[in-house]
């Protein structure tokens, strides 16, 4: 297993995450309302997803998430597609992803290749089981699964992924322990030549949504070789640095941030409230290096813009 993660940060001190799927479908067209998110769009807009992928590219991007947080089979199936067609839509999820990179890569010249990631990264995203409820609770934790019930939901779409040339897994959003239990040792019997990164949901700097101790979970992965990266995405701007604090004294992995950009998530009625007074990725993102950030990118709400800023400080 090659850790790619690792390989580029031998050449470059630090590596950027591209930023939020739904909120630039949204600019295209695509209604992200349904329970499928940001998925619905493979179904109706795929090219749409691919010019996302490469905005974020474009805008400094070294690593592509593919649009899979929330797409798999089972959800599909409910909508009426058949098995091989909600397979089909896996697949392509991650084939625009890598489009995209190829595409915007092969484009560069030599010099703007030098500045870039060694290994640009397409990361096939595992969303919680909280995401395929649609009920909000990939912010709680608050569902339970035995761990073989848990590999065995996650390992279609790892398959799928795999067979369509992820480079990485993903494991984001995870509010729940015991599930990014199941997922590495799912990664591990089923899985070994590829590395993932885990990103915890939490509810403050020091616990993940089900009230584990975030140090607990941190360095309960610390001897995977396999993960590759640890931290949290789908945070709030302004608990980022005390929760750095937290992740790197339980860690000696890259630790990887991507917090949302600062408006406000209602999960009731599924809306975003925007923040007038929020910080910037620019005024931010320094601190959060200084802190021990290796890997930053954004998540709901943000864009190409704050990924620029991201980049230009890095």
């Amino acid at each position: 297993m090659m850790n790619l993660i690792n390989e580029n940060l031998k050449k470059k001190t630090s590596l950027v995450l591209d930023g939020a799927m739904a909120t630039e479908l949204e600019k295209y067209g695509v209604d992200t309302s349904s329970n499928l998110w940001s998925a619905t769009a493979l179904m109706n807009n795929p090219d749409a997803v691919k010019k996302v992928h490469q905005s974020y590219f474009q805008a400094g991007a070294d690593v592509a998430i593919t649009n899979t947080y929330q797409a798999n089979v089972e959800k599909f199936q409910e909508l009426g597609l058949s098995i091989a067609e909600s397979e089909e839509l896996i697949i392509l999820a991650v084939k625009l992803a890598v489009e995209a990179k190829n595409d915007f890569y092969g484009k560069l010249t030599q010099p703007e290749r030098d500045q870039r990631a060694q290994h640009p990264l397409v990361a096939g995203s595992v969303g919680p089981y909280g995401a395929y409820l649609a009920d909000g609770s990939e912010y709680t934790g608050d569902y339970e699964l035995k761990h073989d019930e848990y590999k065995k939901f996650h390992q279609q779409r790892m398959t799928l992924m795999a067979k369509a040339g992820v480079d990485l897994f993903a494991f984001e959003t995870q509010p729940n322990f015991e599930e990014t239990k199941a997922l590495v040792d799912l990664l591990k019997t089923e899985f070994p030549e590829y590395s993932a990164w885990i990103t915890f949901s939490i509810k403050d700097p020091e616990h993940l949504c089900d009230g584990t101790s975030l140090a607990q979970a941190v360095s309960y992965f610390e001897n995977e070789p396999q993960i590759s990266a640890i931290g949290i995405n789908c945070a709030s701007m302004d608990i980022v640095l005390d929760t750095l604090e937290v992740i790197s004294l339980n860690t000696t992995k890259p630790i990887i941030i991507y917090p949302n950009n600062g408006d406000t998530y209602n999960p009731e009625t599924k809306t975003w409230v925007t923040n007038p007074h929020a910080q910037t990725f620019a005024e931010l993102a320094p601190k959060w290096l200084e802190a021990g950030a290796r890997i930053i990118g954004g998540c709901c709400r943000t864009t190409p813009n704050d990924i620029k800023q991201v980049a230009d400080t890095i």
